[in-house]
């Protein structure tokens, strides 16, 4: 319950003041003594709590994947194994498993409105930007993707710039040297959030050549996340998009 519905129950007598104690707690977070389950995020930050699968043991991913799901309806995990999924869905039959993006979700359905654009230089990135796009999705976007228009061939990304100018925030996602992130910046009006991505031979370092040309980049409007980090491209994406349809709205 949202703490409105609590104090209006209280208020009608439906609930005690223990009880109505204990359901503001709950709602704030569930301890299950190795996780403190925050129920309240979405009240307080738009979207609720998301699951980073990787590396926690089944027991806890079990448990910690059931609670939220029995709670909001719906659950969005990211970074998660084959091996997850199989775990997960024993006890929820519904749950979705995408083998490129390492997603694990069970969804409500819900419109997707505005408009993010996710450009990837090469199809070696693009489980990077299924996670951003997923994320992105499942927290209410419309996302269109326009996938393998690295500067080696840069007729590619000019032959989108139709569906660049649509969108109300970018997300650009490339390794190598991440050029891709400043030549769109420079024929956009948007925000460019730009991921730079582990893809590349040695003197890469692993995504470290793409970050530094990413956050070193002449282009205005660029904000630059993590290596692979295609979760945090996608919320905050997310956010700019709601933020423009409000506006737009207003």
């Amino acid at each position: 319950m949202e703490i409105k519905e609590i104090l209006e129950r209280l208020k009608d007598d439906k609930l005690t003041i223990e009880q109505a104690m204990k359901e503001i707690q709950t709602n704030q977070y569930e301890d299950l003594g190795y996780a403190k389950i925050d129920h309240n995020r979405k009240e307080r930050v738009g979207v609720g709590e998301v699951i980073f699968c990787q590396n926690k043991p089944d027991e806890f991913l079990s448990k910690i994947y059931a609670t939220i799901y029995k709670k909001n309806g719906e659950v969005l995990g990211t970074r998660a194994s084959k091996e997850q999924y199989e775990l997960v869905k024993k006890e929820i039959p519904d749950v979705e498993y995408d083998n490129i993006s390492r997603v694990l979700k069970i969804e409500k359905q819900k419109p997707k409105i505005g408009n993010i654009a996710v450009c990837t230089g090469g199809t070696a990135d693009i489980p990077v930007a299924e996670e951003a796009a997923q994320t992105a999705e499942f927290f209410g976007s419309k996302v269109e993707r326009i996938y393998d228009v690295g500067v080696a061939g840069i007729h590619r990304i000019l032959s989108q710039k139709e569906k660049l100018d649509k969108a109300n925030c970018i997300i650009v996602i490339a390794g190598m040297e991440g050029a891709l992130a400043s030549v769109v910046a420079g024929l956009v009006k948007v925000p460019v959030i730009a991921v730079p991505t582990s893809v590349g031979y040695g003197a890469n370092f692993g995504g470290l050549a793409a970050l530094l040309s990413m956050i070193n980049s002449c282009a205005n409007g660029i904000a630059t996340v993590n290596i692979d980090n295609g979760y945090g491209a996608g919320y905050i994406a997310n956010q700019i998009n709601q933020l423009a349809i409000k506006e737009t709205i207003n």
